[in-house]
């Protein structure tokens, strides 16, 4: 946590280098982003928000180290996050600052090799990331803007039912009837006849649609804006198939890499109820027909 941003430079360059120019960047629904031009040539790339929302950064810091701390899968280069005033902004804000990636054309393997890559990361071991259980993080991070609990469980269903269902039901509670209240009450309580333990835990991404990987300067996948935990894989590999992007490559791939079972689809959809619960709370009524359908599937 750095108290400016002339202080992260600092940190990383040494004294002196200093923010000439800031363009503004695209490819963010929730930040405002930018490409800071420097005095030493080099080019860094920067999100900001409001001043209180520092914790946003600081949990994407977290997630993006805990994923290269695997060392299977790239991803950007944090410089450090905090909060600052100056710097051509008109405004107290909160920031992370990151390296700039640049985008070269897709490897001939391109897909396979995200396959491979992703299936290593949810094979890396995860004691590190969750002191005193086997699911969750050390530490609550945000899915969007929403709060995402990691408190630790021992039991991947009790994970998913507390801290992933529940959680996001609790915060639309008033947008349901009293049959859907009923309902979901009974996915709950038998959701443990629905989803398996799974055979190894694994760190996942935990956003992982088509809008958050990028094409990085090898060629390769790269993951971006994490909301991590550890808990089920096919869980990542559920967000994948929400609303597409992927190639069928990928999936054959990755199915091969990660010995993923053949009902595995059975559970896809409750697996992403937690994002469309999520969706219904951070964008209203659109999803409203998509939780209702998906939990009548269920119950």
């Amino acid at each position: 946590m750095y108290d400016s941003l002339q202080e992260a430079l600092a940190a990383a360059y040494g004294p002196g280098v200093e923010v000439e120019d800031r363009v503004p960047a695209s490819g963010s629904a929730l930040n405002e982003v930018w490409h800071l031009h420097l005095s030493n040539g080099e080019v860094l790339f920067l999100k900001t928000n409001a001043f209180a929302k520092w914790k946003y950064f600081t949990a994407e810091e977290a997630g993006l180290a805990a994923i290269r701390s695997t060392g299977t899968i790239s991803v950007p280069r944090c410089l450090g996050s905090g909060t600052a005033t100056g710097c051509g902004f008109q405004r107290q804000f909160s920031f992370l600052l990151m390296e700039q990636l640049a985008s070269a054309a897709q490897t001939a393997d391109f897909w396979e090799t995200f396959a491979e890559e992703l299936a290593a990361m949810h094979r890396a071991p995860t004691a590190e990331y969750v002191p005193g259980g086997v699911y969750g993080f050390r530490e609550d991070n945000v899915i969007g803007t929403t709060k995402q609990v990691n408190t630790p469980k021992d039991s991947w269903v009790d994970f998913f039912r507390e801290n992933r269902l529940e959680f996001q039901f609790k915060l639309a509670y008033d947008c349901f009837g009293d049959g859907e209240k009923k309902d979901f009450a009974r996915l709950l309580d038998r959701l443990d006849t629905l989803l398996p333990e799974p055979e190894y835990p694994s760190l996942l991404h935990g956003d992982l649609w088509g809008g958050n990987f990028m094409t990085g300067p090898d060629g390769k996948a790269w993951l971006i804006d994490p909301a991590v935990s550890v808990g089920h894989r096919e869980a990542d590999l559920a967000m994948t198939e929400l609303f597409g992007g992927f190639s069928r490559t990928f999936y054959e791939t990755y199915y091969e890499a990660a010995s993923i079972e053949k009902d595995y689809r059975d559970r896809r959809d409750l697996y992403n109820l937690y994002h469309l619960l999520n969706h219904l709370n951070l964008f209203g009524g659109s999803y409203y027909g998509s939780v209702v359908q998906t939990l009548r599937r269920y119950v």
